[in-house]
């Protein structure tokens, strides 16, 4: 029982961080948003919502197997994951809130970083831990396509 409770608190966190990211996003949603040329591969509003539900579900499992470890390194990890939960709201707050796709994906590229460290150092000391991020990685470089596209045709 006791590993489940960093892994649910890790969870926690992250939703916390989806939710907060939710908040600062909806007006500019409801306004800007629509207004924008975005790339014909851009989803639905509906599926953001449930990739990035899966996601920090995801990043979050991934971050508790890691505090589990209770060695010097997952420290240094959980600093990491704290970063880029930082920087992943950093996005929201750039692109949405004030609206600006450049400073978007300068926080973008920022955080792609900070995920491939954390990831790399994961797969050190739990590769299911690291395996749990590949889908966050993979949804980045997504992100960052559509952001460039919005940055080049807007």
């Amino acid at each position: 029982m006791k590993r489940f409770v960093p892994i649910v608190m890790f969870v926690l966190l992250s939703f916390i961080v989806g939710y907060v990211s939710m908040l600062l996003q909806q007006t500019a949603l409801q306004v800007w948003y629509p207004s924008l040329v975005k790339s014909s591969l851009t989803p639905p509003g509906y599926v953001f919502s449930i990739v990035w539900g899966v996601l920090y579900l995801l990043m979050g499992i991934s971050a508790g197997i890691v505090w589990s470890t209770r060695t010097t390194f997952s420290w240094v990890l959980a600093v990491l994951f704290i970063v880029q939960l930082a920087l992943n709201l950093l996005w929201s707050v750039c692109f949405f809130y004030l609206r600006s796709p450049i400073l978007g994906f300068a926080a973008l590229l920022l955080l792609f970083m900070v995920v491939l460290a954390y990831v790399g150092g994961c797969y050190k000391l739990n590769r299911l831990s690291a395996f749990l991020n590949v889908p966050y990685l993979l949804w980045l470089v997504f992100a960052g396509f559509l952001n460039c596209y919005i940055i080049i045709f807007n």
